[in-house]
């Protein structure tokens, strides 16, 4: 192996199936530098071989690395419009197929169950919930967290949470049950299908224009004729029409009939 971020990314994915040629070069290249200089200065050959023998250093590589950064009801307005736009149509649905990909920490999935639980009965939806990171998904299982994840919770939405200690707040098991955790690697896995509501927000402005427009093609397969799209509002589909979505709002996409 030679001393380049190239050969560092081969390394890497065959350490842990994570292909970091699919993210943006110079933002990730910065992140790597900066994770790995505190370790092994900018020495690649030196960085992977500590990655391949401390897999507690490995793991939280990789959480620094696929961006697990998540809050509860994360730019509000948006699910305001979730609820006044999106929901009524999914009324229709006999049972409500969600998917939250790159669900990082949990925070997302679960903003989903409380508001579905609003209207709906559980067993109306189901959420699936996935990540590339095995320690996000342990950490979402878990559902504890710091008091400034849940500073946009809503006043009718507190009762599902228990303060624990050090200002860490706990998600209820009402919550918990109705969101299913599995690992997914967007680049390589087997899609979901016939997804009513597909959630994936602030996670694909990380990767390369070639690898979003896959994925979009991706998520258009697996969503059900009429679902929705729902991205983050730095995020836009620029070729919609070409994919066949229906733009409803900057951050929501419908699946044409």
């Amino acid at each position: 192996m030679e001393n380049t971020y190239e050969d560092f990314n081969k390394e890497f994915y065959k350490l842990t199936g994570i292909n970091l040629e699919f993210y943006k070069e110079r933002q990730m290249k910065r992140r790597i530098e900066s994770f790995m200089n505190g370790r092994c200065g900018s020495d690649y050959v030196k960085f992977t071989a500590v990655l391949s023998s401390n897999r507690e250093v490995l793991d939280e590589f990789i959480d620094y690395t696929t961006i697990n950064v998540s809050e509860f009801f994360r730019n509000p307005e948006q699910w305001e419009c979730l609820e006044k736009e999106v929901i009524p149509k999914l009324k229709r649905n006999s049972k409500i197929r969600i998917w939250s990909a790159a669900c990082s920490t949990g925070d997302e999935p679960y903003t989903l169950a409380m508001i579905f639980l609003k209207y709906f009965p559980k067993t109306e939806f189901s959420i699936l919930a996935t990540d590339i990171d095995e320690r996000a998904i342990e950490a979402a299982k878990k559902g504890i967290y710091p008091g400034k994840s849940i500073v946009n919770v809503p006043a009718e939405y507190r009762k599902y949470f228990t303060k624990t200690e050090n200002n860490f707040y706990s998600v209820s098991p009402e919550i918990k049950k109705c969101v299913h955790f599995k690992k997914h690697n967007l680049f390589s896995d087997i899609y979901p299908v016939n997804i009513n509501l597909l959630v994936c927000r602030n996670v694909l402005i990380y990767f390369t224009e070639e690898k979003k427009d896959e994925i979009f093609r991706q998520y258009y397969k697996s969503m059900a004729r009429g679902g929705t799209l729902f991205l983050g509002n730095t995020e836009q589909i620029v070729n919609y029409k070409e994919i066949g979505f229906e733009r409803k709002a900057s951050f929501f996409y419908e699946k044409k009939q």
